[in-house]
């Protein structure tokens, strides 16, 4: 990716310069840098609260309450890890985070989750490890904190109406990803 976006950042600068433009990219740069450096702010206080809440859920009890509600779930869906309540909660901790749209708290957890998974069988992703890299890939976020963040960071008088949507899509996307993690274990047993 290094090499994509230096190449892509050289191309621009060479065809700005060739078209008489120099000024006008240096000019782009700038306001560009500084955009960025006003949306990561922005974006790093809003991670910065929900990683906070996340953090007061977890010494309150309330996401570990929350990871026994969804047990019953995760034990259907990771039935080779059922017996592991350790990997269990580590799968059930990142799914939480991932309901919470915090996917930065999340990686830590799914990481740990997948490391869990893999000793099982190493070298070779099992049906549960799959299963984990489907549900987090397309996962279902009841708040999404990044794309909120990123809308009120440019500007939106109200960053969370687009719920409704994201949360028809989330849904949509782990039930076919699940469904299609199913069908291809069924597909291609060993």
């Amino acid at each position: 990716m290094t090499v994509i976006w230096t190449g892509m950042i050289v191309i621009s600068v060479l065809c700005g310069l060739a078209t008489g433009r120099g000024p006008a990219v240096a000019a782009a740069a700038v306001e560009g840098t500084s955009a960025a450096v006003q949306l990561a702010l922005s974006i790093a206080g809003m991670l910065c609260l929900w990683t906070g809440v996340m953090e007061v859920m977890r010494q309150s009890g309330l996401a570990g309450k929350l990871s026994r509600l969804l047990t019953p779930i995760l034990r259907r869906l990771f039935p080779q890890a059922a017996r592991d309540s350790s990997t269990m909660d580590s799968i059930a901790a990142n799914v939480s985070a991932n309901l919470l749209g915090l996917g930065s708290a999340a990686t830590p957890l799914g990481l740990e989750a997948a490391r869990r998974l893999s000793r099982s069988s190493p070298g070779v992703a099992s049906d549960s490890l799959c299963m984990l890299v489907v549900c987090n890939t397309a996962s279902i976020q009841l708040i999404p904190t990044t794309v909120a963040s990123v809308r009120a960071a440019e500007g939106c008088a109200a960053p969370f109406d687009i719920l409704p949507a994201v949360w028809l899509a989330s849904v949509l996307s782990v039930g076919v990803g699940i469904l299609a993690c199913k069908i291809f274990a069924r597909v291609w047993r060993d």
